[in-house]
């Protein structure tokens, strides 16, 4: 398909009273369509079974700042779906990644990336060269990776690292971090709540991640009254 033919697919998918409700969600994107999730990442998949490198090839020239959400969106789906080796994927995650300006791109596409379970250190190895960005989205697509496909043991401790070490004044670069924690303490609680004890994380993302976890049905009463004192003023 090519980004003309993806750009009337989407048009086809259009719900007029879910643009509004869309656009609230994410603040500061003018460029809205309206199209659900669901309907997109099959749309993805489809175009991901087809010519999907003469599109992704002409998606990087052709889609911007200025396109549709939902077109931003499509790129980073379809490259996820598509089949093709390690180091062709990483040459398009690098022309997309720049373009991810909302949570919603981000965490949308991201989170499906399920490719990188498969070859592990590779694509940790890959996130980590965002760490030094100063690029809010970039932290974002980082931190998000790693809590989505890497909270395991071979990884725990670089992934709290990273959350230690991220200086951004980004609100979604630190809610990102918050979440990170929040996932690590779900499944590495000790391990985590020394990191909380000790950790150098800016006052508001440490006490946000506090508060997500305090949030999470998998963690006790007994624990969140613990970690309600690790809060700072």
């Amino acid at each position: 398909m090519t980004t003309e033919e993806i750009r009337e697919r989407l048009q086809d998918l259009v719900e007029e009273d879910y643009k509004e409700f869309n656009r609230k969600l994410i603040p500061g994107v003018e460029h809205v369509m309206g199209i659900r999730l669901p309907a997109m990442r099959k749309l993805a998949r489809e175009a991901a079974k087809e010519d999907f490198r003469s599109y992704l090839e002409e998606a990087r020239e052709k889609i911007g700042p200025e396109s549709f959400h939902e077109e931003i969106m499509m790129q980073g789906l379809i490259l996820g779906y598509a089949k093709m080796d390690r180091e062709e994927r990483s040459r398009y995650l690098d022309e997309f990644v720049p373009k991810i300006g909302n949570w919603a791109v981000c965490d949308s596409c991201v989170t499906g990336y399920k490719f990188m379970e498969k070859d592990p250190e590779y694509w940790f190895d890959y996130l980590r060269k965002f760490q030094d960005s100063r690029e809010e989205f970039e932290l974002r697509f980082m931190i998000v990776a790693m809590m989505s496909h890497f909270v395991d043991e071979d990884h725990i401790d670089e992934i709290l690292r990273c959350c230690n070490e991220i200086r951004h004044d980004g609100y979604y670069t630190k809610m990102g971090v918050a979440w990170t924690v929040q996932v690590c303490y779900v499944k590495f609680p000790e391990k985590t709540r020394k990191f909380l004890e000790q950790d150098i994380m800016d006052d508001f993302t440490h006490n946000k991640a506090i508060q997500k976890i305090r949030e999470s049905y998998r963690v006790s009463r007994e624990e969140k009254e613990e970690l309600n004192r690790l809060k700072r003023k």
